[in-house]
């Protein structure tokens, strides 16, 4: 049996385990272990498994994902997406579908200090759903909506998907969370309008309210978002100036934001400091294993030669390389309806990176289209993630039905957003040159 055979039996058992309801991070590492021995024989094979453990739990790179995490569950813990949303509705609402577009605003700026698409959208449903539905909006429009805008917290930085591809690929952490400023923000204002354009085709979608904030009013909705939104401003500042590194970013992040919850709620007691802490390294601890697993199973693809074989198929097909690009949206759109995000890397970018790199495509580009990639498939039906969060966190308030039939303006929207990526690669790429 040759190396490629076995790589091949490899791939299609990691695809049964997972079918067969196997935890992925379970199937990846034994998948990958077993593969290993077949190859090289259970003395190699352990001291390979040995090296990748080591070498990534030392790395530096690991410790900015527990402390972005650390910084998120700070804000959720202190109801900062309350405020945030308060804040936008008080701006907003007052035009039609503004409690929609206030959502995905609170929830791009929610998700800058969160760095978690589950959590944003869980949070949203909690607080934006009631509000919505209560001042008469359609339920598909006012749960998709939420959907959609939990998504974004995996793009506009700080990012922990993001660092989980720079770990995976190698590639410049901090270049990849700059990175994602712009098509981020790109990517709301593309959701805000398709909010809007959706409404206008159909008022009954979501009915104008009338709203008599005032100026001072306004000003004041800001006296807690706002300094949130500036420390995020501080991140993102200080990583393009190079003030700090990831890491430091990461530290000063979760800092600043414990000390706005404790202003804000004026309690460690109400924070559940414990709690918080042990959610943090429950996250982290999954994601690690996640990476580290799938490390190991890349280290048998291409030991098997899988890797480089398909790899060197696509780089040699005699078609445009965007045909390429296309097969591999194909696949990711694909996978991305069955798994989430962190999985997803996990267990393509051993093949893809290495393909998209020979085509000639700049690694910072590709994460940004990748990470786009996982927010479309995290809305997709039939598994769509975020639906089910939100259809969850509902409280029966809407069916899964209601968020998918919503979720069509939203999907074209994402698919802008790609070919607007495709068309300007500068949308990701502007930013971290000027850091270089």
């Amino acid at each position: 049996m040759t190396n490629l055979t076995i790589g091949l039996i490899g791939v299609c058992a990691l695809f049964a385990s997972i079918l067969l309801g196997v935890n992925v991070m379970v199937a990846l590492g034994l998948v990958g272990a077993v593969g290993l021995t077949v190859l090289v024989g259970i003395v190699p094979a352990t001291s390979i498994l040995s090296t990748v453990f080591f070498d990534t739990t030392h790395s530096f790179h690991f410790s900015v994902i527990p402390l972005f995490l650390l910084m998120g569950f700070f804000a959720m813990r202190a109801g900062l997406g309350s405020d945030l949303f308060e804040a936008a509705t008080k701006w907003l609402g007052g035009i039609r579908g503004g409690l929609a577009i206030s959502s995905t605003i609170g929830a791009a700026a929610f998700g800058a200090a969160s760095g978690s698409s589950v959590g944003t959208a869980t949070v949203f449903t909690k607080i934006a759903l009631p509000e919505m539905l209560a001042r008469g909006y359609a339920k598909s429009l006012a749960a998709a909506s939420i959907a959609i805008a939990g998504t974004l917290a995996v793009m506009i930085p700080p990012s922990a998907l993001v660092v989980v591809y720079g770990i995976l690929t190698n590639s410049s952490i901090g270049g990849l969370l700059i990175a994602g400023l712009i098509p981020g923000v790109v990517f709301a204002i593309l959701i805000c309008a398709a909010t809007y354009i959706a409404v206008m085709r159909r008022p009954a979608l979501a009915p104008r309210l009338q709203t008599d904030a005032t100026l001072s009013e306004k000003l004041w909705s800001l006296r807690l978002a706002g300094p949130l939104l500036l420390i995020i401003v501080a991140i993102i500042a200080g990583l393009y100036l190079g003030v700090f590194t990831p890491t430091e970013a990461g530290g000063v992040g979760a800092m600043l934001t414990l000390i706005l919850a404790l202003v804000r709620l004026r309690s460690f007691r109400k924070l559940a400091l414990m709690r918080t802490l042990l959610d943090t390294i429950r996250t982290s601890a999954m994601i690690f294993a996640i990476i580290i697993c799938a490390l190991i199973f890349s280290r048998f693809l291409a030991l098997s030669g899988l890797a480089n074989t398909v790899g060197g198929f696509l780089t040699t097909l005699d078609v445009n390389r965007w045909v390429v690009v296309a097969m591999i949206v194909a696949v990711y759109l694909v996978l991305g309806m069955m798994m989430d995000a962190p999985a997803l890397l996990a267990i393509t970018l051993p093949i893809t990176h290495p393909v998209m790199m020979k085509l000639g495509f700049d690694p910072i580009w590709f994460g940004v289209f990748v990470v786009l990639l996982c927010e479309i498939g995290a809305v997709t039906p039939p598994v769509g993630i975020n639906c089910f969060v939100v259809q969850a966190a509902s409280d029966g308030r809407v069916a899964l039905e209601d968020v998918f039939r919503g979720l069509v303006p939203y999907v074209i929207a994402g698919f802008v957003m790609l070919v607007l990526l495709c068309a300007v690669p500068e949308l990701a790429t502007f930013l971290p040159d000027r850091m270089r």
